[in-house]
């Protein structure tokens, strides 16, 4: 699931849903994960994949907690990585997401510069006065010129 939200089918739409909606009850994300209630404990424990909690400090899963207890397992079980290894790995792939969400953060902000470097130089040409004449270079050449004083004439 790519973070698309959800309009709730029940009242005003007020209440989006995402894939962060922490909505599963711990038995349900087991159930969805294909793991046991007790792996999705030891999980949280080791700080794998960590729910939401409650007021009542009740675990709630969301799709996208789902999805990655499903990466875990088949890390674990197809790759043979262990849970530390497992854990490192999600790290790094969260610290890539962050930074290329700055990297696109930044390329916003270099474009939004440019742009508007492009208005200001337009406001500058624009203000140019039109009543001067423009300057020429004149080519030099490299021919020679004698002048000579007209002679009295006689």
């Amino acid at each position: 699931m790519d973070g698309r939200r959800r309009q709730s089918k029940f009242g005003s739409g007020a209440y989006q849903l995402t894939d962060e909606t922490p909505v599963y009850v711990i038995s349900v994300a087991a159930q969805l994960s294909g793991l046991h209630p007790q792996t999705l404990r030891q999980y949280d424990r080791l700080g794998l994949v960590s729910p939401d909690r409650t007021a009542g400090r009740g675990r709630r899963y969301s799709a996208r907690d789902i999805e990655l207890l499903r990466t875990v397992q088949a890390l674990s079980q197809d790759e043979g990585i262990n849970l530390a290894g497992i854990k490192r790995i999600i790290e790094l792939e969260n610290q890539v997401a962050a930074l290329q969400q700055r990297v696109g953060e930044l390329s916003a902000a270099v474009d939004g510069a440019a742009v508007a470097m492009q208005q200001r130089e337009a406001q500058v040409h624009a203000s140019y006065r039109r009543d001067l004449v423009p300057y020429q270079d004149v080519q030099q050449t490299s021919a020679l010129v004698v002048w000579r004083p007209k002679r009295p004439q006689d």
